[in-house]
Parts: C-alpha cells; sequence; structure tokens
C-alpha cells in the first residue's frame, strides 16, 4: 500500500500543473455569472473563426500525407539496408523533431525568401514563403523522423516467412507488397500519421511565421485573441474548442499505440543488408539517389542555410557572427544576454529532466506492473498532456498563477513546470518501451527470494531500463531547450532563453547572429540523438 502512495506524486503534479490550468480555460470560456455557451455559439457562428477551424484540420491532414509520403521510402531504406554512417544520417534526420520553430523559419527563409538560395538559383521568387505549402513543407521536415523511426523499426520485425510463403505462391513486386508487406506495416503506418496529425493540427510557430495571418490556425487564432486582441473570453473557447478536438485524436492515437505495440513484439528482427555498388548501379539505387536529393532538399538543406548564413560575413567565410553572439555591443536581448540565455535553457533542461524521468518512471512502472480499477481511464489521462498545445498551457497558467495562493506566473521553476508538462509524455514512452520489454518473472524471482517490491525494482528492474530512461531523459532535454510558444507566453527577460534569444535576434534583423545560435542549438540536438542511436533505445 505505502508502495502505491508513491502514485501520488505524478498525479498531483498532473493536477496541479496541466489539469488545474485546463479547468480554469474551460471556466473562462463557459462562464460568465453563470453557466454559458455564447462564447462558444459566437465563435462557431463566426465566419472567420469556422474557416481556421476548417483549415487547421485541413492542414494537419495535407502535412501528414506529405509526411507520409516522404517518410515512408526513408523508413524502407533504413529497415532493408546496411551502409556507413547509417546511425549518424539517423540521429541527423531525427534533429529537425526537436529544432525550435523560429530556426526553422529562418532556414526556410534563407532558402525561399526573395534573396533565398532557391529563388537566386532558379531566377525567379517560387512563393512559397508566407503561403500555405510553406506550412506543409515545414510540417514535414518536422515530422519526417516520426514516420521515419516508427515504420522503420516496425518493418525490421516483420517475419520476412510471410513474404517467403506469399513468394513461394506466385507473389512479387508491389503485389508482395500490397497483399503481405503493407498490412503488417499499416499499425506502424496509422500510429505514426495520427502522432503526425496530432503536432501539426497544435503547430503555432510555422503557421504564424511562414503562413502569416491569412493562413492562420486555431493556435494562432488564441494567440492573436489573448496576446494581441486582450480577448480572453473568445480565446478561451477557442481553447475549448482546439482541447475537445486535439484530446479526440488522442484517443484515436492511444487506440492506434495498442495495436503497434503488439506488431513490435515480434520477436524475429531481420538484420538489414549491406547496400552494394552493384545495387546503387541499378534502377532501385537510381531510385534511392532521387529520393535522398529530395529529402537533402526539404530536409536537410534548411539546416545547411542555416549553418552556411552563420559562417558567411560581408561576403567571405568568418566566425564574426559568433563573436557578435556573445558581444554586448551587439546585444538585442533585453535584461539578459547569450551567456544568461545559455545558462538558463540548461537550468530549465536539466530541471525538465529531472521532474519529466521522475513522473515518467513512477507512471511508467504503475501501468506495466499494478493492476487497479480503472487503469485505462487512467493511462488516458496521463497521457492527455501530449495532446495539449504549448499555447493552450501558457495561456492556463497565465490564468491560474497569477494571484495567491498560487502565484508563479514571472517564477523561473513556472517556466520549468511547463517544460516537465510538454517532455514528459515522450520520457513516459521512452520508459514504457524498455519496460516491457522486461520479463516480470525476473521480478517475481526477487520477490520469492525475499525483496520488497521497492527492493526488486531498485535492484532488478531498474538497471534494466537504465537504457530507455537515458533516452527519455536526453529527449526531455531536447525538447526543453527547444520549446518556444509556452517560454514566450511565461518568460521574464532575466529568464531568457536560447529560442527566445533566436527570436530576439531576428526581431533585431541580425540574421547571422540568429544563425549561429542556431548553429549551437542544433549541435547540441544532434549530440544528444547521436548518444540515443548509440544507447539504442527506441522512444517513438
Amino acid at each position: 500500500m505505502r508502495t502505491k502512495l508513491i502514485l501520488m506524486i505524478p498525479i498531483t503534479f498532473l493536477i496541479l500543473f496541466f489539469y488545474l490550468p485546463l479547468i480554469s480555460i474551460i471556466h473562462e470560456g463557459l462562464w460568465d455569472n453563470g453557466f454559458t455557451l455564447k462564447y462558444l455559439k459566437a465563435v462557431l457562428s463566426n465566419s472567420y473563426h469556422r474557416g481556421i477551424i476548417l483549415f487547421t484540420i485541413k492542414q494537419a491532414l495535407a502535412s501528414t500525407l506529405l509526411t507520409l509520403a516522404l517518410g515512408l521510402p526513408g523508413a524502407y531504406i533504413f529497415a532493408k539496408y546496411d551502409f556507413p554512417g547509417k546511425s549518424f544520417v539517423k540521429a541527423i534526420l531525427t534533429v529537425p523533431f526537436v529544432m525550435p520553430s523560429i530556426m526553422v523559419a529562418l532556414g526556410f527563409i534563407l532558402l525561399f525568401g526573395k534573396q533565398g538560395f532557391f529563388t537566386q538559383l532558379i531566377g525567379r521568387d517560387l512563393g512559397i514563403l508566407y503561403s500555405w505549402k510553406a506550412i506543409l513543407i515545414a510540417h514535414a521536415f518536422y515530422n519526417f523522423p516520426i514516420v521515419v523511426r516508427m515504420v522503420s523499426s516496425l518493418w525490421q520485425r516483420i517475419n520476412p516467412h510471410y513474404e517467403e510463403v506469399a513468394m513461394s505462391l506466385g507473389a512479387k513486386g508491389f503485389t508482395l507488397f500490397r497483399k503481405v508487406t503493407l498490412p503488417m506495416l499499416l499499425p506502424g503506418i496509422f500510429a505514426s500519421s495520427m502522432l503526425t496529425f496530432i503536432f501539426c493540427f497544435l503547430s503555432f510557430s510555422i503557421p504564424l511565421i511562414l503562413g502569416g495571418y491569412k493562413y492562420a490556425t486555431i493556435e494562432v487564432d488564441i494567440f492573436t485573441s489573448i496576446m494581441t486582441l486582450l480577448d480572453f473570453k473568445v480565446g478561451s473557447a477557442l481553447a475549448i474548442i482546439q482541447i475537445t478536438l486535439s484530446f479526440a485524436f488522442m484517443y484515436i492515437y492511444i487506440k492506434s499505440l495498442d495495436m503497434y505495440a503488439k506488431a513490435e513484439e515480434q520477436r524475429i528482427f531481420r538484420q538489414p543488408q549491406k547496400l552494394t555498388l552493384k545495387e546503387l548501379a541499378s534502377l532501385k539505387g537510381l531510385l534511392i539517389g532521387i529520393y535522398s536529393l529530395v529529402v537533402f532538399i526539404f530536409i536537410i538543406s534548411p539546416l545547411l542555410a542555416v549553418l552556411y548564413d552563420s559562417l558567411i560575413f560581408q561576403g567571405k567565410f568568418s566566425l564574426e557572427w559568433y563573436r557578435r553572439v556573445f558581444s554586448a555591443k551587439y546585444n538585442p536581448i533585453f535584461g539578459a544576454n547569450t551567456l544568461i540565455a545559455i545558462k538558463n535553457s540548461l537550468l530549465f533542461g536539466f530541471s525538465a529532466v529531472l521532474l519529466s524521468t521522475t513522473i515518467a518512471l513512477i507512471i511508467a512502472y504503475a501501468l506495466h506492473r499494478w493492476q487497479f480499477k480503472g487503469k485505462n481511464i487512467f493511462e488516458a489521462l496521463v497521457m492527455l498532456p501530449l495532446g495539449s498545445s504549448a499555447i493552450t498551457l501558457g495561456l492556463g497558467y497565465i490564468r491560474t498563477f497569477h494571484k495567491p495562493p498560487l502565484e508563479l506566473l514571472g517564477t523561473w521553476y513556472i517556466i520549468v513546470f511547463a517544460h516537465t508538462i510538454i517532455a514528459y509524455p515522450f520520457v513516459l514512452r521512452a520508459v514504457s518501451a524498455v519496460l516491457r520489454k522486461i520479463k516480470p518473472n525476473l521480478k517475481e524471482a526477487a520477490l520469492s527470494l525475499g525483496a520488497k517490491e521497492w527492493q526488486a525494482f531498485l535492484k532488478v528492474e531498474l538497471p534494466l531500463s537504465l537504457g530507455g530512461i537515458i533516452v527519455g531523459a536526453i529527449f526531455a532535454f531536447a525538447i526543453s531547450i527547444a520549446e518556444l510558444g509556452a517560454t514566450y507566453m511565461l518568460y521574464q527577460p532575466e529568464y531568457t532563453t536560447i529560442t527566445i534569444a533566436v527570436y530576439r535576434f531576428l526581431s533585431a534583423r541580425q540574421w547571422g547572429s540568429a544563425s549561429a545560435l542556431s548553429v549551437i542549438l542544433m549541435i547540441v540536438s544532434a549530440v544528444s540523438f547521436m548518444i540515443i542511436e548509440r544507447i539504442g533505445e527506441e522512444i517513438w
């Protein structure tokens, strides 16, 4: 009984820093001297708001389809073939997922702007920036790694005997793929599609910066209503609509995860084959080459554009922008400087790691080792933060923590709590994945030898799950240092982070300094995911 009381730690944290702000938003949108639906009706009866809601769903669906089109061939290559530098390439391809949206916007401006690389190469403006096309491409840039990793992981676990039997019966080529391989891949494709759809649906900075108000999403509409128009009632009504839709999508995603987990439990792990020079010279090699070029243009080139821009000063290669980043003379960050921003990002990152890892470890253990009434409901409730947006979370914190007894607004730890809520579902996924692989009879053997439950956990299960915990912790750190939405709504000047600093440099039109600071953040993210590849645990 005492052991299970420890579950109250994460439950209390989630109630205080997720559900209480959520309730505050719902109360604001549905209460005006009594229960009312007038603000919801006002939003839904307004053609502008209805158009935004419809566009948000349409762009999320289109972004998901584009991400699948880009990601599935990559999943095939990583599942089927082995080649030099594969782990490094996989780590680099994962970096976009945790890149701050400000940096992504900067990369697209450098590539597709009026003075951008592709604009100058072709000789005319492609009309990508400030349009729905920029939103779709940027979302594909962000979520491409999800499809590659989830689907390739499942693809490697498909029993080759099924394909061999089908081939012996005459199936080959596309028929073999359509009738045998594809049905076994569907759990991974559907789960990765749902996760991508949710992230695109909740996207804020990409539509705001690359789409503009003409292509606003619900997130942008909420932000504008609250921060620009100061209309908390309409903003809260919009947030309620967004929460309702996102939680419905989250329910479907959680169900899809069950199918994905069962499919992933297949014991056969097919070793990828060496990619030979002969195959590279064939039609298959040509298609792989074309695909790699497309991926390079749309996935890697924004990162390289930022790197290149950070090294060019007055038309020559130079480290001048890096010098200016740390120079007080060129500092546009009011109330702080770059060193303080780096220190804050590290402080918030490591604090979020400590909190999110502790919370996720307790919840994961309870879900996979304990039996109790309402377990399925509990699992759905603890996963809901994955379906909440940073802007909505920031709005909830402003509403909840601005007065006693919970007057936390303006403190550094309110930012840490927000980062923890955003990051912990990913840690929970990593820890849950590794706990599923530990056979329960190991714990039972320890208990039969006289160990108490907590001793069996510390001495048997914790060491075996260390890989997943480390992966989750690294992921939480990477998400924290790249977070922008909630931080932007909650921070004070003295708590400026790297992502806020990049935004300040961009606002001051110091493109080179913004690029230099973004490269520093990119390196931290790349190193983090190279460690994940080294450990070898899956988080998706």
